[in-house]
């Protein structure tokens, strides 16, 4: 499978996650894991967007470290991803009013006006993709492996990693 391929396939995953654990490591050197909605994500673009607020800890540990890791599941298809790449902080109002959705005026009591809103934008380096294929074949499959001395299940899916 060719580079764009594992792209589109990355792409095609993340697509309706709505939410990611971004990963950043504290000024203590240890890592902590943020739920995080995702705005808009465009990997061949290399660009993933999310909205965080100035005074939160996330964006506090991306001004010390901007290497991240976001962690997108799927659990109806069970296909998993996890990326690499470094956060940017950035006021962009044209940015911020494409990404604006009504729903941030519950975290934002100026909206979008609001002095604490943190545009984040994570540039990809890598990622990894683990596709699973059906559940019901990799049920009968490990069920099969289990009943079967020595056995393993095989061929339960696919995995790649790319770099971007």
């Amino acid at each position: 499978m060719s580079k764009q391929d594992h792209i589109e396939k990355i792409q095609d995953v993340i697509k309706d996650v709505k939410f990611a654990m971004m990963s950043t490591v504290n000024s203590k050197g240890d890592l902590h894991a943020w739920p995080m909605t995702t705005n808009k994500a465009d990997i061949n673009a290399r660009e993933i967007w999310f909205i965080g607020a100035k005074e939160s800890d996330v964006v506090k540990d991306i001004q010390d470290n901007a290497n991240i890791g976001l962690t997108y599941a799927n659990q109806d298809d069970k296909n998993y991803v996890s990326i690499t790449g470094d956060a940017e902080l950035l006021d962009d109002k044209d940015k911020l009013d494409e990404l604006w959705s009504p729903a941030y005026n519950a975290f934002f009591a100026q909206g979008k006006e609001d002095p604490s809103v943190q545009l984040i934008k994570v540039v990809p380096k890598g990622a990894e993709c683990w596709l699973s294929g059906s559940s019901v074949v990799n049920m009968f499959k490990m069920a099969t492996a289990a009943v079967q001395d020595g056995e393993t299940a095989k061929d339960m899916g696919e995995t790649f990693s790319v770099t971007l």
